[in-house]
């Protein structure tokens, strides 16, 4: 199976057939790997470029990112998210000319409400509650705007698109459960069915501790869910016994211990995920629990691929029967 090919199957909750895929959210370290010819651009990094010099940096960083998938054997590229809505689509076009078909494409798309900045948390709560009229229209315009972007970002080659409003802290949501079927759920519904409407996948994005939300998360239709973050207590064995069957997990390896861990810690947790995420019984993405940002040591990420090498291959694990 190609890359792209052992995530759809993931996605769509069938056992893998060899190697179990791989992806990040983010990755941060390019430059660590490619100098300074290896910075992630951004849309204003192309702010006054235009004509044939912004085509080429748009080309040149689409090579890049086919470079980093192919080192790292990734299943999506995922950061080109960075860039305009234009110059996304035009990237999606350059990695397909470089790869083919080899990796799913990527786009980050959401409009529902987020954790607030700690200053605005309460007033945001008191709004909600006072201007409950007010605030569900802002919700419902914020999401069809995601809707349209999705759809532009799906027709010009994504094939999954990622909401990554965070709605939680390391001890649960930011708002009620009750609270937040009122003015969140049924929103990342409407988002979810927009972005199924287009021919795309769906994954949820949220850290910290999602488990008193969990229900509401999987009844919006969601295909994967990210970050499963063990630092907030989630366990990815339990998140599979309750919907292992509904939606594919994407997430877990404990960022904390790949940061600042012991070779044999990094390789507990990564155990601990491919057992339980479902090397054998498929509907998994092996991943961290947030990204690959500066001050995780390139070597323990390398590491961890190293333990997804030697324990994530279907009919050959551990597990296996």
């Amino acid at each position: 199976m190609t890359p792209r090919e052992s995530a759809i199957a993931a996605l769509e909750r069938q056992p893998p057939q060899g190697l179990v895929p791989h992806m990040e959210l983010v990755f941060q370290l390019t430059e660590e790997l490619y100098g300074p010819e290896g910075r992630a651009l951004h849309r204003e990094h192309l702010e006054g470029i235009t004509g044939a010099r912004r085509q080429d940096l748009l080309k040149r960083h689409a090579e890049m990112w086919v470079r980093v998938a192919e080192r790292f054997k990734s299943c999506i590229i995922t950061d080109l998210h960075y860039l305009d809505i234009d110059d996304q689509c035009q990237s999606f076009q350059y990695v397909k000319e470089l790869a083919g078909d080899t990796y799913m494409l990527s786009a980050f798309c959401d409009g529902t409400f987020a954790i607030p900045r700690g200053e605005e948390m309460v007033e945001h709560v008191v709004w909600l509650r006072e201007h409950t009229e007010e605030a569900l229209e802002e919700a419902d315009r914020r999401v069809a705007q995601a809707i349209c972007d999705a759809r532009t970002l799906i027709g010009a080659g994504a094939e999954v698109v990622f909401s990554c409003a965070d709605y939680c802290f390391n001890d649960g949501p930011f708002m009620s459960p009750s609270m937040f079927r009122q003015f969140i759920t049924p929103f990342l519904k409407k988002l979810v069915d927009g972005i199924h409407a287009a021919g795309g996948y769906a994954v949820k994005h949220t850290d910290g501790n999602i488990m008193p939300i969990l229900d509401q998360l999987v009844e919006t239709g969601i295909d994967g869910l990210h970050s499963l973050d063990p630092m907030a207590g989630v366990d990815i064995a339990e998140v599979k016994r309750l919907y292992g069957e509904r939606i594919c997990l994407i997430g877990n390896v404990n960022l904390a211990l790949l940061q600042r861990g012991t070779p044999e810690q990094i390789e507990e947790s990564c155990l601990y995920c491919l057992q339980h995420g479902g090397v054998e019984q498929g509907g998994y993405i092996f991943a961290t629990s947030n990204c690959i940002f500066p001050g995780v040591p390139l070597e323990n990420y390398e590491l961890m691929l190293e333990f997804r090498e030697r324990y994530g291959y279907a009919g050959q694990s551990p597990w296996a029967d």
